[in-house]
């Protein structure tokens, strides 16, 4: 994700008036200690958590700082404050802060420690899940995509190069926030041990080794803990450190009863409480019922349970960040990240947001003032005004690599983006006069993910991976240039098929004879600059009938003032879209996701580029940027 856009646009956010330090316990005892370097002591003692000696009850939401603007971050956190949180949590997200081996950012919208600073300043206390996996639906589950340019590398495993890997990249984050713990005066009051590794495996002497490694790293002056479904509890705990359990709606008293079964000294908390879920592509935008979780929040507090509602607001997954699971077939996961949280994609309270702050308020106090409803967007038409096919543009955006046999994208260093393997082709004619042949068929191993097969630049088939797609029919005497245009649509961030390799996986025959002499062209779409000159270049005129891809088209605005704004992706087919350089996402006609959300921050007052790459066809010349969100439908 191209996350410097963020940083280099100046914008002022408009906050929410003063809340005051009205909450008590966690929140009113971190708030006092603002900025100070006193240090404090986070702990287990009876069976809850204290903080220097006095009980305290967690009522934490977790967001995402990669996934929030960052001058957004100190207005959500006082939505967080109002609604009656006392605690935030966050992941942290190695694949972003380490793109290169050794080679770390820790700036702009990554800034971490900053983020986690705001948050004491704000007088939250923070829970820290350093991982070194995450899930959080993201790109590969937040491992670095470059572990894999060693295929034997076994993530989540004891494998050496593995653990050294991450051995580094923990020493790196301790020296970025280390410092902000509890016990040095700060508000980290715990880290997390992994993640939900009960899910994946039982290896104890690996999550021993995790947990060294973040002591080693200088975790060690807040609480250390696990977490796992109640079910793997036994699989991913560690003795000594509390465990605390994930579930979802109806699931919190069957939850809370098989931990005390497993651990009966306590100390008892749900580390996730899902308040929604995620979308994929070509589903249905989840929808959760809002009264039974009010009902099971308020059991749990009114049980003296710590409680982290996952998501409080769960944002966007900008640029090609957003991952996918693989359970038999691969399911590509959308955009947004809206999570149906109390807070909306954009920041804005839902129906949700104010059932759990009356819940909370009967426990602890919440501020008497009322985040502001949402404000309409800016609603308008723009069409576009310039069109580049994708092989116009080829030469500025990557060079051509040569193989006898086709190799993954990870071996040629793509770590995202798409990948184009072209290779010459002659097939014999068919004899008119002879009984009737079948055409060629053009077969692979395996595509990851998605693979538009073109000859001599006309379209031929498509090839895709959530479709078990490994074959298609070529024209009769196929022969010329055979092209596949391969998208890499998320890696895998769960289950047993994470860690693989991207592109194409295997050989490419065509009726069984292997197709060699390979030009392989990494396209990472990191940088625009070539596609914008060629745009620019080009005469301005309206599509009519639409944009057939591959292609680049170009369409600007006017703004009077930066905004919020969201693109609606009807009449768009599948594609990925930029908002004055910074790469708002995926979009998909398949749906659910309608639109994208183009945060106020990457706008600016005056004109406006925004840039699409259309891989399949629009429906027309134009596109609307419309007053609210569109994530789709709730019901097949």
């Amino acid at each position: 994700m191209k996350t410097h856009a963020f940083r280099r646009l100046a914008f002022s956010a408009t906050y929410l008036g003063a809340l005051g330090l009205l909450m008590s316990g966690l929140a009113a005892q971190t708030a006092a200690q603002a900025g100070s370097a006193a240090p404090r002591r986070f702990a287990v003692e009876g069976g809850r958590f204290t903080l220097d000696g006095k009980p305290v009850q967690i009522i934490s939401g977790e967001m995402h700082y990669p996934r929030i603007p960052r001058p957004y971050w100190r207005e959500r956190f006082r939505m967080a404050k109002a609604m009656g949180l006392n605690t935030i949590t966050t992941y942290v997200f190695w694949n972003v802060h380490e793109p290169q081996p050794g080679v770390y950012d820790f700036s702009g919208n990554l800034d971490v420690a900053e983020y986690i600073r705001e948050a004491q300043q704000e007088g939250l206390s923070v829970i820290l899940r350093p991982g070194p996996y995450v899930c959080a639906e993201w790109e590969f589950g937040g491992f670095p995509a470059w572990l894999l340019k060693d295929p034997k590398l076994v993530v989540r495993s004891r494998d050496e190069k593995f653990l050294a890997a991450t051995s580094r990249w923990f020493t790196r984050l301790g020296q970025e926030v280390a410092s902000l713990q509890v016990g040095n005066g700060g508000p980290i009051i715990a880290v997390q041990v992994e993640n939900e590794y009960g899910s994946f495996g039982d290896d104890h002497a690996y999550m021993e080794q995790i947990r060294q490694m973040l002591e080693s790293a200088g975790f060690i002056k807040a609480l250390l803990y696990t977490a796992d479904g109640p079910e793997e509890l036994k699989n991913g705990t560690l003795p000594g450190l509390p465990a605390v359990i994930n579930f979802g709606p109806g699931e919190a008293k069957q939850g809370f009863e098989q931990l005390k079964q497993f651990r009966p000294q306590g100390p008892f908390m749900t580390g996730e409480f899902w308040a929604g879920w995620f979308d994929h592509w070509g589903g249905k935008h989840a929808s959760t019922d809002t009264a039974l979780q009010a009902r099971e929040l308020e059991w749990m507090l009114d049980q003296g349970y710590s409680v982290s509602i996952y998501m409080f607001h769960g944002g966007t997954s900008f640029g090609l960040t957003s991952g996918a699971n693989d359970k038999g077939t691969y399911v590509p996961i959308v955009t947004s990240y809206d999570y149906d949280a109390p807070l909306d994609e954009a920041g804005h309270p839902t129906a949700k947001y104010w059932a759990f702050r009356d819940v909370i308020a009967r426990y602890a106090p919440v501020p008497a003032e009322r985040p502001a409803a949402r404000v309409p967007a800016p609603a308008f038409r723009v069409p576009f005004s310039q069109v580049a096919p994708l092989w116009t543009v080829l030469g500025g955006l990557g060079a051509w690599h040569s193989c006898d046999d086709p190799v993954s994208a990870d071996e040629l260093g793509q770590v995202q983006g798409l990948t184009l393997y072209q290779a010459d082709l002659d097939v014999h004619g068919v004899d008119v006069t002879g009984p009737p042949a079948l055409p060629p068929v053009l077969s692979v191993g395996e595509v990851r993910d998605r693979a538009q097969v073109f000859l001599n630049r006309q379209p031929v088939g498509v090839l895709a991976r959530d479709h078990h797609d490994r074959a298609l029919p070529l024209p009769f005497g196929a022969r010329g240039t055979l092209e596949l245009l391969v998208e890499d649509q998320g890696r895998v961030d769960y289950g047993p098929r994470i860690g693989e390799q991207k592109g194409l996986i295997g050989p490419v025959s065509v009726d069984g004879v292997p197709v060699r002499g390979w030009r392989i062209m990494p396209l990472p779409l990191g940088e625009l600059a070539p596609v914008i000159s060629a745009l620019r270049a080009r005469p301005a005129a309206e599509p009519s009938s639409g944009v057939a891809g591959p292609a680049f088209a170009r369409a600007t605005f006017e703004l009077p003032a930066a905004a919020d704004l969201f693109l609606s992706t009807a009449g768009l087919g599948k594609g990925i879209a930029w908002v004055n350089g910074f790469c708002l996402g995926r979009y998909w006609s398949r749906g659910p996701q309608r639109t994208l959300y183009a945060p106020g921050p990457v706008t600016r007052k005056g004109e406006n580029d925004l840039i699409i790459l259309e891989l399949g066809a629009t429906a027309g010349g134009a596109v609307e940027f419309v007053s609210g969100p569109d994530l789709g439908h709730t019901e097949h």
